[in-house]
């Protein structure tokens, strides 16, 4: 038992320091340099900012374009998932709708606003079909559509994984008592659904809020707050005191949030037991929602249709022949090639250490009496709430003039840190399922409970393990905001040398470079779920 607890000690020290080194310190750190003001402490610093027009206007204007879109979103994605879970549409429309949707994750955000570009713009492809521009895509519009677009897949996800355990009984029972449509529709789907649609609404608010990549392509003269951070940080005139200012200013949102979804906790409930029950067809009903569920996937695929349509034409909008040649330009140049493969790198190593630390943080919390486990529950609910940009800059600041700095090493860091919630709550959810026991009957057999971990559990967490993987590598591929501060020229990531690319108006070749993360991430992320679901169909035979 003595040697058990050392074990787990040390096993759980490193975790400890690497969360306090990367993710504790540099928050204090800037929270500290906002609070600077020569060598006393002060709030000036706030006082100027918010007296400053520009970033009060970035302000409210980032709080009213990430509402309107998270309104929008949740409406959407919340009628998706019905229609996916409560109504007898085809089988494969359902399946259609569940990858149509999703299918924008695997692309970074900076190029949702290219795309945009490219549909809506002056010269856009529905722009061009329509004989005059439908509306204004810089500013407002494009940062409405484009955080839809970013944050649908997030909240579908949320609402689908909710929705399937809501007991199907309850509606034929309603239908029994003769109720009301929408008395049945509040009560049997809408009640039970409140706390995740706020949790949606929340979550696809803070995205938005926090969100770089859409701003910095569509946002032309519409000031938000993500891209004042920018300015102040890498725009012509640094001001490092501003940028603090703005990156706390940053968290109030989230933290606020955070205070919402506890409050929503309480709308939460668990059926004793659930039940399945076949679905009552419904022709107008289930006609409705299969148009509904084609229209949001088309509309999805028709806007993405461009990134496969320019990059392929001779001289988009002039010329529409078909070549290779932007392609084979991209290839040719090494400097482009070298940057995918820096992300690939960097998407590998954040995916394997980041499984490494979040798998052995949520088995330390999950399967051991240690004490201080809980702290990683803390670390996960502050990695959740912090945007990627203010972690960013936090380590801009804070490693600034060491060795760390424009090296991967910090890049994969910060993506571990920024990512951390997720790949730890699926672990920690999939230990907590599993038989309590194991260990006590490894150490009666005399086994160590480092040889448990390796030849019980991980074999039976093998499916969550690869689950967290491949959302380590995805968000690592994509990611703009939460690397946008911390990359060199050794360094660029396919994601952050889009937005260098915006400026030399290179467009085939940020469509080239957004084609080739797509197809990566789509990859690995069928190779993830194929052995995920080959896993779970070789122990439901075994059974």
């Amino acid at each position: 038992m003595l040697k058990t607890n050392k074990m787990m000690k040390l096993i759980f020290l490193p975790i400890l320091l690497f969360l306090l080194f990367f993710l504790v310190v540099p928050l204090i750190y800037i929270f500290w340099q906002s609070l600077k003001v020569g060598n006393e402490i002060s709030l000036q610093h706030y006082i100027d900012a918010l007296k400053n027009i520009e970033i009060r206007d970035a302000f409210f204007n980032s709080f009213k374009v990430s509402f309107v879109a998270s309104v929008n979103t949740t409406i959407l994605a919340f009628f998706l998932a019905y229609a996916v879970h409560f109504t007898t549409m085809h089988r494969h429309t359902k399946k259609l709708v569940q990858i149509g949707i999703t299918l924008p994750m695997l692309l970074p955000t900076i190029t949702y606003g290219f795309v945009l570009i490219y549909t809506f713009g002056n010269q856009g492809i529905l722009t061009r079909l329509a004989g005059q521009p439908l509306f204004t895509i810089y500013g407002y519009n494009g940062l409405v559509i484009g955080y839809i677009l970013y944050t649908l897949p997030v909240a579908f996800i949320l609402m689908q994984n909710s929705m399937q355990y809501i007991d199907k009984r309850f509606l034929l029972v309603s239908m029994l008592m003769h109720d009301r449509p929408l008395r049945r529709f509040y009560h049997t789907v809408f009640r039970p659904m409140l706390g995740t649609i706020g949790g949606a609404f929340i979550l696809t608010f803070i995205l938005s809020f926090t969100d770089f990549g859409i701003p910095a392509s569509v946002g032309g003269n519409y000031r938000v707050i993500a891209t004042e951070l920018y300015q102040a940080m890498l725009g012509s005139i640094v001001h490092f005191e501003r940028g603090a200012v703005i990156s706390v200013l940053m968290l109030v949102p989230a933290i606020l949030g955070v205070i919402m979804l506890t409050i929503l906790e309480r709308f939460n409930f668990h059926y004793k037991q659930a039940g399945r029950s076949e679905l009552v067809k419904h022709r107008l009903r289930d006609t409705l929602f299969t148009l509904y569920s084609f229209a949001s996937v088309a509309v999805v695929f028709i806007i993405f249709s461009t990134m496969f349509i320019v990059p392929f034409t001779k001289g988009y909008p002039y010329d529409f022949s078909f070549t290779f040649e932007h392609v084979q330009n991209v290839f040719a140049e090494k400097d482009l090639t070298k940057v995918y493969v820096n992300s690939l790198i960097v998407a590998v190593l954040t995916a394997v250490l980041g499984v490494s630390i979040t798998f052995m943080s949520a088995l330390l919390n999950a399967r051991t009496p240690l004490k201080g486990r809980k702290s990683l529950d803390l670390a996960s609910m502050i990695t959740n709430t912090v945007p990627g940009m203010v972690l960013g800059l936090s380590y801009l600041f804070f490693f600034n003039g060491s060795s760390l700095k424009g090296t991967f090493l910090i890049i994969i860091a910060c993506n571990i840190v920024h990512f951390f919630t997720t790949p730890y709550l699926m672990a920690k959810n999939s230990l907590q399922k599993m038989d309590p026991t194991w260990e006590v009957t490894a150490e009666l057999l005399k086994d160590s409970w480092l040889k448990t971990v390796i030849r019980v559990i991980l074999p039976n967490i093998r499916p969550t393990i690869f689950q967290m993987f491949s959302y380590y590598f995805l968000n690592a591929m994509v990611t703009v905001s939460g690397v946008i501060f911390l990359v060199s020229t050794k360094t660029m990531l396919v994601s952050t040398r889009i937005k260098e690319l915006q400026h030399f108006a290179k467009y085939t070749d940020i469509f080239v470079l957004s084609i080739f993360i797509l197809c990566t991430n789509l990859i690995v992320k069928l190779g993830c779920d194929y052995i995920t679901a080959h896993k779970e169909k070789v122990e439901e035979i075994s059974k």
